[in-house]
């Protein structure tokens, strides 16, 4: 090769590389972008900052009676979790750690009681996500950041995040809203895997008579429960929304979402995740594997949503225990 061709060569290979290199350290930067808080530097909850005294108290003066709506699955030995879709997560499981026969084995008088004391204690394990549960803003994010630019470096430990854990979310009142898509549909589930778009919520609500407002909880009944707990339907491929339909949602109130199924979006994850699109960049915590049946028998479609996570230091959710208590009747805005 004559020395211009070669001097020709070496500038493209040195070009190609620097172009590598640009596009290589640009993605990684991108990799790394999350979204500061509106509400500060040290904000932890993001969204969920909008639910006021006022707001509570507004909500709970539209409640129509004592009827309440239990929104949880019960948590039992054997039931569909993390576990089933093979990463490794432990299933729930529980075991009694006393027993009136084992005491007395053992010898012993917890507490300095009575002897004949029946003592029954138990114990669990379980993942964070198991059953109905919230995640929290600390669950996904980018690169090494979550929400609001904390870093792990800085601020994960070995026993969990210091920052945006379950145990900073605040007990959560506000309006309620049911998105019945199967129901619209007129099927008991959606089909694997199926993508809600925006065009299904908004002619689900316009079907239901309502509008989503400013604080809603926003939730999406796919009708995934209906073949609650066998984990072999239930667990893989689940109906879901998608990233455009969750930034609607967003932009159009919603300050929580949740759904019956496994993880709110379609599974499997699209590329441009739902649950890091609104952790990492809106900050929006999701609601999972709710219990939604009841309220879309009985056509529930508007009511004070009311629930509280564990108080778990650092964790990425909580199980929790949503209850919905129906709002009168012609209440839609």
């Amino acid at each position: 090769m004559d020395p211009e061709n070669s001097w020709r060569a070496y500038l493209q290979a040195t070009l190609l590389s620097g172009v590598c290199v640009f596009f290589l350290t640009w993605s990684l930067a991108q990799a790394d972008e999350v979204a500061p808080s509106p509400y500060g530097p040290d904000d932890e909850i993001g969204v969920l900052n909008e639910l006021t005294e006022a707001n509570t108290l507004a909500v709970l003066q539209r409640v129509s009676s004592g009827r309440t709506y239990d929104l949880s699955v019960e948590n039992f030995v054997g039931m569909p979790g993390l576990a089933d879709l093979g990463m490794g997560d432990p299933p729930f499981h529980m075991w009694l750690t006393h027993t009136p026969r084992g005491m007395r084995v053992e010898q012993l008088s917890p507490a300095g009681g009575p002897p004949d004391l029946a003592l029954y204690d138990d114990a669990y394990t379980l993942s964070a996500h198991t059953g109905t549960h919230i995640d929290a803003l600390n669950h996904l994010g980018r690169g090494e950041k979550i929400f609001n630019g904390y870093d792990a470096p800085t601020y994960l430990s070995d026993k969990g995040w210091t920052k945006a854990g379950a145990d900073t979310v605040p007990p959560i009142i506000t309006r309620g809203v049911l998105i019945d898509v199967a129901g619209e549909k007129g099927v008991a589930l959606l089909p694997p895997s199926y993508e809600i778009t925006i065009e299904d919520l908004q002619r689900v609500m316009k079907k239901q008579g309502v509008r989503l407002q400013k604080n809603d909880a926003v939730l999406i009944r796919t009708g995934r429960m209906t073949v609650w707990p066998d984990p072999k339907k239930f667990v893989h491929n689940d109906p879901g929304i998608t990233r455009d339909s969750a930034a609607w949602l967003v932009d159009n109130g919603a300050v929580i979402i949740g759904a019956d199924n496994m993880g709110v979006e379609k599974f499997p994850m699209a590329k441009d995740s739902v649950h890091v699109y609104l952790f990492a960049e809106r900050g929006v915590c999701l609601l999972e594997l709710l219990w939604l049946e009841d309220l879309a028998r009985d056509q529930v479609y508007e009511f004070a949503f009311i629930a509280a996570p564990i108080k778990m230091r650092g964790a990425t959710g909580s199980p929790i225990r949503p209850l919905a208590l129906p709002f009168r009747a012609a209440t839609s805005e």
